[in-house]
């Protein structure tokens, strides 16, 4: 009983993450019609930069920690602004429409690359700034619930932002039709690099927080992305409250699925449910059906 209330506190902590990453793949995708696939390389990006702004003896209650996470944030939705006008800037071509696939790709492979020659190919390790958590007579590093309550948090700051703020509305606008934002004057462009950023932003905060209970390293982007993708496709692509439940409970499985089996499972088990959901509801769980034009 105490080793499943363990699982269920991490699972609900790493799922949350993977969370974080599907609800930053939807910001994206609702205002561009883009599936990041460089999303999982800023996570890694933005651990590394807390492994090198934060000072190693600053504590939560530092000044210098709170700068740091500010500097994480700015620097991390900086990067993704600048791959969004990569990725974008061929989709506006005759054509282009699909360029985004190979853009993104490209951009993940040149941010690992860049994160090789920036700290080599190692993996490096965070400290632990918010201490433990006892669970079962066991201490669970703090990073587990802190992201679960960050996953809340941006789910609700996202959900105000969207339907009370003017940006907000343009964005939601973009999702339901962007020919028709483009001709009443909405400045398409500029919204959509802006959504790159706050995409890249909300990643910032997930690798942040749980930069030191994560793998940071060049070759890990890709187990983001893919978890992260498998999260939103489970919830529905788009729908930010289905990566709400479906990232929690997607890492319990995954943690499950390690303490019993080990971790080389994990990525059968991610497909497993991957193939299960789109059996029974290909749009995903909160996904809507959409109609097909002939």
């Amino acid at each position: 009983m105490d080793e499943l209330l363990i699982i269920l506190v991490r699972g609900m902590g790493i799922g949350s993450l993977y969370g974080l990453i599907a609800i930053a793949l939807n910001v994206a995708y609702n205002a561009t019609g883009v599936l990041n696939f460089a999303q999982g390389q800023l996570l890694v990006l933005s651990g590394v930069m807390t492994y090198l702004w934060v000072p190693h003896d600053a504590g939560v209650a530092s000044i210098l920690w709170w700068l740091a996470f500010v500097a994480v944030i700015l620097g991390t939705a900086l990067a993704g602004t600048l791959q969004g006008l990569v990725t974008l800037l061929p989709m506006r071509r005759k054509g282009g429409g699909h360029s985004w696939v190979p853009t993104t790709i490209a951009a993940s492979v040149v941010i690992g690359a860049l994160l090789i020659l920036w700290i080599g190919p190692q993996v490096v390790h965070v400290p632990n700034y918010f201490g433990t958590v006892p669970v079962a007579g066991s201490n669970v590093p703090g990073a587990y619930p802190l992201l679960f309550v960050a996953l809340i948090l941006i789910w609700v700051g996202l959900r105000w932002y969207q339907r009370k703020s003017l940006t907000g509305l343009a964005l939601s606008a973009l999702s339901q039709d962007l020919d028709a934002a483009r001709t009443t004057g909405v400045p398409t462009m500029r919204l959509q690099l802006f959504s790159f950023g706050l995409a890249a932003g909300i990643t910032a905060i997930a690798g942040f927080l749980g930069a030191s209970v994560i793998e940071v390293a060049d070759s890990s982007g890709l187990h983001y992305t893919t978890f992260g993708f498998v999260v939103a496709v489970v919830g529905g692509i788009g729908n930010n409250f289905g990566a709400v439940i479906a990232g929690p409970l997607f890492g319990i499985l995954l943690m499950f699925v390690t303490y019993q089996f080990g971790g080389g499972l994990q990525v059968v088990a991610a497909l497993a449910v991957v193939i299960v959901v789109l059996m029974l509801k290909p749009e995903g769980i909160f996904g809507r059906p959409h109609a097909r034009r002939v």
